[in-house]
């Protein structure tokens, strides 16, 4: 069987990818420190627990499990604990990377998929975001991710590696069958937060209500996990097929606002305790993306298209997580 390394994999994302790739006959090895991850979501496959910095832990595992190729979730990734702590930021999320990627360097490994990010396009000054618009990232996380994309870059101008690298916008929904789900210390995401809010009656903060939007609240691209982890599953098969290096937008397409998500909870039974905050600094009216590259370079779409469909598995994955 063919085995697949993916750092991170007891993540949100990353386990998820690690139930598709088994569910498509490859053997998933999760490398994680569980500083974000969780050991009950490791269910697919082997895990080593290690940190990305450890180049020489990472060595050990390449050389044992032999993978085909490398999924490389593993990262912090809050946008205010990037600010607050840049250096926490390079060091863990570039530093590791390059860990990595020496680590494949010895190890004879050349095949990555990379979890980037939309962070990389800062404040874009069109409603509909291509792989060509400029990356200008107005936060360390979104500069950790454009530095590591350029790395790829450089690697692979060289000969050295190939890459896929997937620009996602806002990840969301759980697993269909309830085995996974989204669950964050300290949780700063939208879905997760109103169906608490709803659940417990803690105040769900609407940061900006008046945006230049239909409804004055910001609109965002929400995409489901299970897509997420359907194009990190072609990327990694476009790669081990010979396929160039390339970098791709994952989106629906779609925008949904924050008065939209507690309208469609709503629909769902549950009653979200909203009340208005100030914009957070940065923060762009909408963020969209255009993917038609990932359709034409991956076949890839987002299967999930209605919110009030996402966010039925996020409900029902909270409720059995409780």
């Amino acid at each position: 069987m063919k085995r697949i390394l993916v750092t991170g994999g007891a993540g949100y994302i990353g386990s998820h990818t690690c139930k598709l790739l088994a569910q498509s006959g490859y053997e998933p090895v999760c490398y994680d420190n569980l500083s974000n991850g969780h050991a009950d979501f490791v269910k697919w496959g082997p895990f080593e627990r290690g940190d990305l910095i450890d180049c020489e832990k990472l060595k050990t595992v390449l050389e044992s499990y032999d993978p085909v190729a490398i999924i490389h979730f593993a990262a912090d990734s809050y946008v205010g604990e990037s600010v607050a702590n840049p250096f926490k930021y390079y060091k863990n999320n570039v530093g590791g990377t390059l860990s990595l990627l020496e680590a494949m360097r010895e190890s004879g490994q050349s095949k990555i998929v990379f979890s980037s990010s939309c962070a990389t396009y800062g404040i874009p000054e069109t409603d509909c975001i291509t792989e060509f618009c400029p990356q200008i990232p107005i936060n360390p996380y979104g500069r950790t991710k454009l530095i590591i994309e350029q790395i790829l870059s450089d690697l692979s101008a060289r000969g050295e590696i190939r890459f896929m690298a997937l620009r996602y916008f806002n990840a969301a929904g759980a697993d269909p069958e309830g085995e996974i789900g989204e669950r964050h210390d300290p949780e700063t995401h939208i879905i997760p937060l109103a169906i608490r809010s709803a659940t417990d009656q803690t105040p769900l903060n609407i940061f900006g209500t008046d945006f230049s939007t239909p409804d004055g609240t910001a609109i965002r691209d929400y995409i489901h996990v299970d897509d997420l982890a359907r194009a990190h599953l072609l990327a990694v098969e476009r790669l081990l097929n010979g396929g160039a290096s390339d970098f791709v937008n994952l989106g629906t397409g779609q925008g949904t606002s924050v008065k939209e998500i507690i309208v469609a909870l709503k629909d769902l039974g549950l009653n979200v305790n909203e009340r208005p905050a100030p914009r957070r600094a940065g923060d762009p009216a909408r963020l969209v993306a255009d993917a038609s590259k990932a359709l034409a370079t991956l076949g890839w779409q987002a299967q999930y298209q209605d919110i009030r469909d996402i966010l039925a598995t996020s409900v029902n994955w909270h409720k059995r997580d409780g």
